[in-house]
């Protein structure tokens, strides 16, 4: 990504993955399900129209992005889930309402200094004087 003046260029944090593997519903759903506690591929293909494949392909891209893992136990490969990337999401999430949340204080206050400006100034809904249209 080429920095343009004037624009920063945002921290690899990892997050950029973690979103764009989340965008999708079907791997947003396995990790719902993850939620409750570890399972197999097999376990997660079972509510899908879909094959073995399919499901661990969508595995792979969760896998990619940090916020899942496999591990072996014995002939179980149980997938489970990375609660630690979801704190860096959250923490994320956080600070951008937080700065939005400045935003849209420092508009309020913007408004209620035009609130509270010249009363000679407020008769006018509109800023510019109406001009005449020709005749048709």
């Amino acid at each position: 990504m080429t920095n343009q003046p004037g624009t920063l260029t945002p921290p690899n944090d990892g997050l950029d993955a973690v979103f764009a593997a989340l965008a999708d519903p079907t791997r947003r759903d396995m990790v719902a399900r993850l939620t409750e506690g570890d399972a197999t591929v097999t376990e997660l293909a079972e509510p899908y129209d879909m094959t073995i494949q399919a499901v661990s392909k969508h595995l792979k891209v969760l896998e990619d992005a940090g916020v899942v893992h496999r591990s072996r136990d014995a002939q179980r490969r149980p997938v489970h889930l990375e609660a630690e990337v979801f704190d860096l999401m959250t923490a994320w999430i956080e600070r951008a309402r937080r700065r939005i949340e400045a935003r849209y204080r420092r508009l309020d206050d913007v408004l209620a200094a035009m609130d509270t400006s010249d009363p000679a100034d407020q008769g006018t809904d509109d800023p510019q004087p109406r001009r005449k249209r020709p005749a048709s």
